[in-house]
């Protein structure tokens, strides 16, 4: 009986042992694992903070540069429908003027009309240099390409304008030609 006794005990202090080994247990070797892992992600992540911190900066100034080289095609473009204004003026305004069919009272209004679009021109040349040159008028680039822009377009027009004008004085004189030859010819059939 005793044996039993003693064996029950033991089964039974056997099996609280068991129980007994089932108590989770600290780990310090994963808790240091760990703790290196999120310290690394933090390094890695300021790193990524940093670098999109750079990119930004970049981004701004790859921005200004590209604002910079659009205001300078505007003022080329400018600078090349004022040549072309100047080169129509010298070349289409001397062959109206010298134009029989003109009548002395006419040149003085003909060039008068050119006159005013190449001190429009120059006028628009004068603002730009004192936008691109000045800084008393606190201008973001993108305000000053914009005003850029719009006196681009206005060269255009203004181009635009004397190619009508032209053709308009030399359909005149076109005109006049053919009525001077319709008035002039010879009658005898």
């Amino acid at each position: 009986m005793k044996t039993r006794v003693l064996t029950v005990v033991m089964i039974l202090l056997f099996c609280l042992r068991i129980q007994a080994q089932g108590l989770p247990t600290y780990d310090n070797t994963n808790f240091v694992s760990l703790v290196k892992q999120l310290i690394e992600s933090g390094k890695q992540t300021a790193n990524i903070i940093k670098t999109v911190q750079f990119l930004k900066t970049q981004k701004d100034n790859i921005e200004k540069v590209n604002n910079v080289v659009r205001q300078l095609k505007a003022v080329r473009e400018i600078g090349r429908n004022n040549q072309r204004l100047i080169q129509m003026m010298q070349n289409d305004l001397r062959d109206i003027l010298n134009s029989p069919y003109i009548k002395p009272s006419e040149i003085s209004n003909v060039s008068a009309s050119f006159t005013a679009i190449v001190d429009h021109s120059l006028e628009s040349l004068d603002f730009i240099d004192e936008i691109l040159s000045s800084d008393y008028l606190k201008m973001t680039d993108a305000e000053r390409a914009i005003i850029i822009k719009e006196k681009e377009m206005e060269s255009k027009e203004m181009v635009s304008n004397v190619k009508t004008k032209t053709k308009r004085y030399k359909d005149i004189i076109s005109f006049r030609k053919l009525q001077d030859k319709i008035n002039n010819r010879e009658t005898a059939y």
